[in-house]
Parts: C-alpha cells; sequence; structure tokens
C-alpha cells in the first residue's frame, strides 16, 4: 500500500485491497470527489434559481492519493527522479493496468495553510470524519 501523505480520509482499507486483488491488475487508485472550494450558482435570467454553499463535486473524479500496488508495478517506475503521476500511472493505463477504486466518503487533503486550518477546526469542535 502507498499513500502521499498528506491526505485524510475514511477509506476501509480492507476493501479497498479486495478491490484491487480481484481487479487482477498492477495498481489501484482511489479515486474521490474533492471538495468544493466555493459555492455553486444557478442562474436564470440574471437571476439566481439555486444557491448551494460549498457542494461535494459529484461530476469529476480525482486521485485521492491511496493506492494498492502490486511490485511488478515498479518497473513502469524506471528512473528514480520519476513523478509517480507522470510517466508510470500513464503507463499503467496505456497497459490497461491501473484500477481506481471509487471513495464517496470523507477525503480532504492538506496542501495549504488554510486547509490545515479546516482540519483544526473539525478536531477542535470534535467533527472527526475520517474516524467514521
Amino acid at each position: 500500500m502507498l499513500t502521499y501523505g498528506d491526505g485524510l480520509s475514511n477509506i476501509n482499507l480492507k476493501k479497498l485491497l479486495e478491490f484491487h486483488k480481484k481487479s487482477k491488475k498492477k495498481i489501484t487508485l482511489t479515486a474521490v470527489h474533492p471538495p468544493a472550494r466555493f459555492g455553486e450558482l444557478t442562474i436564470v435570467k440574471n437571476t439566481v434559481s439555486k444557491f448551494k454553499e460549498k457542494p461535494q463535486l459529484q461530476k469529476g473524479w480525482i486521485n485521492g492519493g491511496f493506492f494498492v500496488v502490486e511490485p511488478e508495478f515498479l518497473e513502469f517506475i524506471g528512473n528514480k527522479n520519476v513523478m509517480l503521476e507522470r510517466s508510470p500511472l500513464i503507463k499503467a493505463v496505456k497497459t490497461k493496468n491501473l484500477a481506481a477504486y471509487k471513495h464517496t466518503g470523507f477525503w480532504f487533503c492538506m496542501d495549504t495553510l488554510r486547509d490545515k486550518r479546516v482540519l483544526e477546526s473539525l478536531i477542535k469542535n470534535k467533527k472527526l470524519p475520517w474516524l467514521k
């Protein structure tokens, strides 16, 4: 198993591993819907007909940074200075060796000071969705 280390989630790792084994792929990534940073508006003739504050995006999937990797996948890396998201994952896609485990539960990435503050606020208020 592999992770970037900057993501926090309630992914069921046992189910992720079972999914990976059934897929028979060299690598499985966890696909997540990223949380929206801004509110969403629907506007009809200059009038807001729908307002949703910071909805969970449901259309697109992104790489959530939690992986199950078979040792053979390491052959796709080659050079030790290559980024995982570049040629190794692209090679896995081209050879049909990349599976996506769709996780719709809690996922949050801490990339910025703002992200850190959001997580600290959740902890302070004892709202810990990554433990559910």
